[in-house]
């Protein structure tokens, strides 16, 4: 649970040898005490930062790059993730080299990146395509992925949703992912190498939801989807990608709790996102987001900015160097 508060700033002045105090409300908010600074597997709006992303040890950037492997499977809201690391490379110099990455197209010292890589292995007849379209249906197409030998060299999943609101995570998706876990993570039951074992154990990425404009709110909605998921990876040290959280924190860490998946906010007054990328130049706090690494400049899916995307590749970044053995310190 987030506790949401008001800051009173007061201000006092002089003039005319009068006294006048003013008082200014923020909508920065404290999150409760669970959520601290020192959590180390949440990807939220605190570590999705190019400043966090800079202080991370080279050694385990490169790690990441040369010893991960990752299948993701999503649709157009998951393009957030991948677009921003496809553009990532493109940013800053000596970024083609640290982030370099593939799409499909295993390349020695980039990342292998297998975007798209999960939906064919669905049951036939039942659309696999992210976690929304069928909510189970994600749990044995990612068994049909990892037991098939040409994937064997996959040691990281993740699957995006389109619109978490409605859903039932602590009925679907949590329990399928404890399970895959259980079978294919470190030390699981399908790890080893006898017949029908894979050798190499994975590692789950979880998801969050993104936010829905004016509608994050309540039984079911995106903020309380994400307390549910967040919760689960807090208890049992998973690694999760909080795509409400970047949505709805702005680049000062405000939280505006009525936003869209596009930093729009009525409370905020327009669009905090593209507010701030029109107050700084491209390559100077930001980066054009790429439909394929060097490819077409896109914006992430449902994004007017590239922000959004920016600040998921960020986090993502972030995540991967944590598997890789970074501490988070």
């Amino acid at each position: 649970m987030s506790i949401k508060r008001t800051v009173l700033i007061f201000s006092i002045v002089v003039m005319g040898g009068v006294l006048f105090t003013y008082c200014n409300q923020s909508a920065k908010t404290d999150e409760d005490s669970d959520n601290k600074s020192t959590d180390l597997f949440i990807a939220d709006y605190r570590v999705a930062k190019e400043a966090v992303l800079r202080e991370i040890p080279e050694e385990y950037i490169e790690k990441a790059r040369t010893t991960l492997h990752i299948a993701y499977q999503h649709t157009s809201h998951g393009t957030q993730v991948a677009r921003g690391i496809f553009g990532l490379p493109d940013y800053k110099e000596g970024d083609d080299l640290l982030f370099g990455i593939t799409n499909n197209a295993p390349e020695t010292g980039k990342l292998d990146f297998r975007d798209y890589a999960l939906a064919s292995y669905a049951v036939p007849g039942v659309d696999g395509s992210d976690l929304s379209r069928n909510e189970p249906a994600f749990i044995q197409a990612t068994r049909n992925f990892l037991d098939d030998n040409a994937n064997d060299d996959i040691n990281v999943i993740m699957w995006s949703w389109c619109n978490i609101a409605g859903h039932l995570p602590a009925t679907n998706y949590l329990p399928g992912m404890d399970s895959l876990i259980s079978e294919y993570g470190e030390g699981g039951t399908k790890i080893g190498n006898g017949e029908g074992l894979r050798q190499h154990p994975v590692t789950f990425i979880f998801m969050t939801g993104h936010a829905n404009l004016k509608s994050n709110t309540g039984d079911g909605n995106p903020k309380n989807q994400a307390e549910l998921i967040i919760d689960y990876c807090r208890k049992n040290e998973q690694y999760c990608l909080d795509y409400y959280s970047i949505d709805t924190h702005d680049m000062e860490d405000n939280y505006w709790e009525d936003t869209g998946d596009d930093g729009n906010s009525a409370a905020y007054g327009g669009n905090f996102y593209m507010d701030w990328q029109n107050a700084h130049e491209s390559g100077k706090g930001w980066y054009e987001n790429k439909k394929s690494p060097g490819g077409e400049v896109v914006f992430g899916a449902h994004n007017s900015q590239h922000i959004t995307a920016n600040r998921k590749a960020f986090a993502m970044w972030w995540i991967l160097a944590r598997i890789a053995g970074w501490d988070g310190e």
